[in-house]
């Protein structure tokens, strides 16, 4: 039994893909703070919307997917309901396997995970870190778990935050990219469908010739810049502006904040 405990826009997008994955919904729970949310939920997806207490109290794994700054009031809530050999799933963004640990008071093993939105189409990416508790099988577990919706990769606790930056709000920046593109577009005459067609299906190309070909992305980016064309127009256009300093100091920001969350 797995139980969802705060069923937000990542709560949600993880129960979604459990239930793509062919996880029956009778084996799956979550828990909602308003009746409406969760009546919807239930519609929905068909799963139990219970209580945080019932859900620590019977799932075999807990997956807390409240928002950062409401971590702590549902550690201090679930705690007398949690034994020692439940494994606890933390994808909230800055919160540390010590944070979840010391207010659990017991030798609870805690993974943290940080996925992202694409969870919804079956393409998230989820890094995952180890408690001081959490063993080989927990780990196991937790990649079972997520890798129906997309790409698990292990990596140090202290990496997480980095992590958050780029591949948790990362999605975010290639919304935003799409967008000034498109807007670009209707600059020079492009009706909105279109332009957004044509923007849309160029990053989608791109990502796959990144992912497949091995290649590195400035030898794929070289292959398109031919010398004196409107590629490299368009490049010099892009370095005079100091859009790669804008993306290192965006990501770098995004990392600060995963941080001060973490400090509450």
């Amino acid at each position: 039994m797995i139980a969802i405990l705060g069923t937000g826009k990542m709560g949600e997008a993880l129960l979604s893909g459990l239930v793509r994955a062919g996880r029956r919904p009778g084996d799956i729970m979550a828990t909602a703070r308003r009746q409406d949310r969760a009546e919807a939920l239930r519609v929905r997806y068909g799963v139990r919307v219970v209580s945080n207490a019932e859900a620590a109290k019977t799932a075999d794994t807990l997956i807390l997917a409240v928002k950062p700054q409401d971590m702590a009031a549902l550690l201090t809530e679930i705690a007398p309901f949690v034994p020692a050999d439940r494994l606890v799933v933390s994808v909230a963004a800055g919160i540390t396997t010590e944070f979840v640990e010391s207010r659990l008071g017991a030798s609870v093993p805690v993974v943290r995970v940080m996925s992202n939105t694409p969870v919804l189409v079956d393409e998230a990416m989820s890094v995952i870190s180890s408690g001081a508790h959490a063993a080989e099988e927990h780990m196991r577990q937790t990649e079972d778990l997520l890798r129906p919706v997309g790409k698990v990769l292990r990596i140090p606790e202290s990496q997480q935050d980095a992590a958050t930056a780029l591949s948790g709000s990362g999605p975010a920046y290639f919304f935003y990219l799409v967008e000034a593109m498109v807007d670009a577009g209707i600059l020079l005459g492009m009706p909105r469908a279109a332009a957004l067609d044509m923007v849309t299906q160029s990053i989608v190309g791109a990502a796959i010739m990144l992912r497949d070909s091995g290649e590195h992305p400035v030898i794929l980016r070289e292959a398109v810049t031919s010398p004196g064309g409107t590629t490299i127009s368009a490049i010099a256009e892009l370095e005079r502006h100091r859009v790669r300093a804008a993306f290192l100091d965006a990501i770098e920001a995004a990392r600060d904040r995963s941080r001060q969350l973490a400090s509450g």
